[in-house]
């Protein structure tokens, strides 16, 4: 029996353990085991002692049991029913287990939004707003379920301007289809993906030329864009290694009002992490808890002309080959009445001016080649067809130009 603990990420598989455990809104259940632990931002001792004690009393044997942080300040009756939720689940779990067969599931996840509720509801919630009807009804029940006394938060959306654009959540998601976002105050940021760790470039933008104390713009800088690398990690759910570049300051005083500044936001985040001291030459690095792949929104396709690279072959290497193409055609092949498609800046190219390069064929070969426009082709593609319509299947570029070769060589000799 295996419990999948970490989605596969880019070419690494998922993580398992035999180690089973089943969160719960206040508390994780562990079978197999009788400790008890408490949150590490439950601060108080003596919080963490009546917790410890309450649990210890309505545990069953055979269990141990995590404190969760949102579990704080709550009495013994939401523990319990909590706790009693998760043995329901373990008790369907070991019911399939004795039926199951090898790589069965046995038991699945909460869905995205009721595990959401689950680990993020606490009394800072002033509203839970909802536009569909079917996930109303279902964020209402499993409210209901988990802390009755919130239930009056969800509310179902009626008004027809959609509701992320109602509530300004579009223009926040649409950040994540960039790699550029905006700072307030000033400044920007660029965001970098590699397999290694994610990297991210703190920029001044125009606002270091409006300024005549550097350092104070610097700080003024960083400290904006602290609080928006630690919402953009929230935002992407980037994990593992993240290396912050921030703008050089002279002074150890603003490095370190960054680093609080960059600590304090992320206090809020919901994932384990590490924050190190800027270094001199301004590097911070973060370590935060990857548990799924980065949010990564793909919104463009590599170019079929270029392949990706933002280049393509040079004009003169692609009229060089349709003059080979059409040598080859003319004089080897003994061809007639040839049509030559090109996109349309090669058309020009061939058509234009005192005496064209089609005129200069037609003197030439003294056959007459009908140079068309086809904007459907790349600017490097080109189709030749004969007299019937048909494409001519061309032999290669270097097969043409090495029989030109040879011709050009007999001629020379002959003379």
């Amino acid at each position: 029996l295996v419990q999948v603990v970490k989605e596969p990420i880019s070419t690494k598989g998922p993580r398992v353990s035999t180690d089973i455990s089943m969160a719960g809104r206040y508390l994780v259940l562990m079978p197999f085991t009788n400790t008890i632990s408490v949150s590490k931002k439950i601060v108080s001792k003596t919080e963490r002692d009546r917790l410890k004690r309450l649990i210890a009393s309505i545990k069953p044997e055979g269990f141990g049991v995590i404190i969760r942080t949102v579990a704080e300040g709550h009495e013994v009756a939401e523990l319990d029913r909590d706790m009693q939720s998760m043995v329901e689940n373990w008790e369907t779990l070991y019911t399939n287990l004795r039926k199951g067969q090898p790589r069965d599931k046995l038991l699945g996840e909460l869905g995205r939004t009721s595990s959401m509720l689950r680990d993020m509801l606490n009394e800072s919630f002033d509203s839970i707003v909802v536009d569909t009807p079917a996930r109303f009804e279902e964020m209402k029940g499993y409210v209901q379920k988990i802390a009755p006394d919130k239930v009056g938060l969800v509310k179902l959306y009626a008004n027809k301007v959609k509701i992320f654009e109602n509530l300004g959540i579009e223009k926040q998601l649409k950040t994540l289809f960039g790699k550029t976002v905006s700072v307030p105050g000033g400044g920007y940021l660029v965001i970098e993906h590699t397999e290694a760790l994610h990297v991210v470039d703190v920029n001044s933008g125009s606002k270091s030329n409006q300024e005549n104390d550097q350092e104070a713009t610097a700080l003024m800088i960083n400290l904006g864009a602290a609080k928006e690398v630690a919402r953009q990690l929230r935002l992407r759910d980037m994990g593992g290694i993240i290396v912050v570049d921030f703008i050089d300051m002279r002074s150890a005083e603003s490095r370190k009002k960054v680093e609080d500044a960059v600590y304090h936001v992320m206090k809020q985040d919901k994932a384990k992490f590490t924050i190190l001291p800027i270094t001199k030459f301004g590097l911070m690095q973060i370590t935060r808890q990857r548990v799924r792949p980065a949010e990564t929104i793909v919104t463009g396709e590599v170019c079929p002309t270029c392949g990706g690279t933002g280049k393509i072959s040079a004009s003169i290497q692609v009229t060089d080959e349709i003059d080979n193409s059409i040598d080859d055609l003319l004089v080897n092949q003994n061809q007639h009445s040839l049509t030559l498609y090109v996109h349309p800046f090669l058309h020009a190219y061939y058509t234009k001016g005192l005496v064209s390069k089609q005129m200069k064929w037609y003197l030439k070969y003294y056959k007459w080649v009908k140079v068309m426009k086809d904007s459907s082709l790349g600017l490097t593609d080109y189709r030749i067809e004969d007299e019937h319509g048909e494409q001519i299947e061309l032999h290669s570029a270097t097969a043409a130009m090495a029989r030109a070769q040879d011709r050009e060589m007999a001629e020379l000799t002959a003379d």
